[in-house]
């Protein structure tokens, strides 16, 4: 009588890497969900009322679509980060988990950032969670950036990878300018988020015009 096969996850075997891509399209897809929790409006209302209602969740409406869109660009790095990371180490591996716990956590700022975008410390804490994602990304390129490219031979890719690195450390900036700015002027520092647009294309301009080697 032969023993019943154990039977195995088809991740138990891969590399660390793989199980980090695994484990963060699982967070990354819970926390873009968690985001809609906030877009809601009762119900049994009456005309005026849902009215009224509807105008109050355009906030949120727009809060969600702002985290949406960055959560997914974050995701959209992080695999790009993790895929051309040959081996994992321990130091890799905590900063992964630092930045899987910081977009867990998105959908509170994101519900305060709608709920109170004329309160400082709201729009401060949105501004200095996405600073912190950025951050703990930019530093995982820069740690891994001589693992992947350990030569000048595939200086094109090297150089694309400093540039995404570029781009990372400007969000940084720019998130972070944004929390001080927010204690003087909460509408003004939300705008100034939109000076990403700008900077990541004058960047990716930068970049294109690269010779490649």
């Amino acid at each position: 009588m032969t023993e019943p096969v154990a039977e195995t996850h088809p991740h138990e075997n891969d590399p660390g890497p793989a199980r980090l891509i695994f484990l963060s399209d699982g967070i990354y897809a819970i926390a873009m969900t968690l985001l809609v929790i906030n877009v809601a409006i009762p119900a049994h209302l009456d005309d005026a009322a849902f009215h009224r209602a509807l105008s109050d969740a355009l906030p949120n409406v727009g809060a969600f679509a702002l985290s949406f869109t960055l959560i997914a660009g974050f995701w959209r790095d992080h695999r790009r980060i993790l895929t051309a990371l040959p081996t994992e180490t321990a130091i890799v591996t905590r900063l992964i988990l630092l930045g899987l716990g910081l977009v867990a956590l998105l959908p509170f700022p994101t519900g305060l950032l709608a709920a109170y975008a004329s309160q400082p410390e709201a729009v401060a804490l949105y501004a200095g969670a996405m600073a912190a994602i950025h951050a703990v990304h930019a530093t995982l390129l820069l740690l891994t950036q001589r693992q992947v490219h350990p030569s000048p031979a595939s200086s094109s890719a090297a150089a694309a990878r400093r540039h995404f690195t570029a781009q990372l450390g400007s969000s940084v900036l720019i998130f972070g300018l944004s929390i001080p700015l927010a204690f003087v002027n909460t509408e003004a520092a939300m705008w100034f988020w939109l000076t990403l647009i700008p900077a990541h294309y004058i960047l990716g301009h930068r970049l294109r015009r690269l010779p490649h080697q």
